[in-house]
């Protein structure tokens, strides 16, 4: 179903967060940050809406919905041409909020050993590793001397 838009986000702010869930392209984003993107915009689009569209869109199949910790929050990802993600782990930045794709050899070793070692099969679409990210460590300094 992936890339065929259902006739229930027809209205003009379905539309348009499905337009720019698309424009992210491998993207991830909250609801908060989207609702700010059209808060920035001419396009009045509420928080509420958002997330009732991204629902319908997760489970219509066309984006995919990350939970966070503790189950309180999420992050959205359009799925273009039906890819799946494959099975990779992710870095969460508790700065600035971004989800990473980490295509990293040493992680998938640490998944195979605790599988071969420990019995246990990570799910790494599920494994989130949390810190900061190279951009915010990068401006730490700056924001320090405020």
């Amino acid at each position: 179903m992936a890339g065929k838009r259902p006739e229930n986000y027809q209205t003009r702010q379905g539309q348009a967060i499905l337009e720019y869930m698309e424009s992210l392209g491998d993207g991830h984003v909250t609801v908060s940050q989207i609702a700010r993107h059209f808060a920035d915009t001419e396009e009045a689009v509420g928080q509420t809406t958002v997330y009732r569209h991204l629902e319908k869109l997760a489970a219509g199949g066309m984006i995919r919905k990350y939970i966070l910790h503790d189950d309180k929050s999420a992050c959205y990802q359009y799925i273009s041409g039906g890819k799946r993600c494959r099975e990779h782990f992710h870095l969460k930045c508790e700065s600035c909020g971004d989800l990473i794709h980490t295509d990293c050899d040493f992680l998938d070793e640490i998944a195979r050993h605790l599988n071969r070692r420990h019995h246990f099969k990570i799910n790494m679409l599920k494994t989130v590793f949390y810190g900061t990210c190279k951009k915010c460590l990068a401006s730490a300094p700056a924001m320090a001397r405020r």
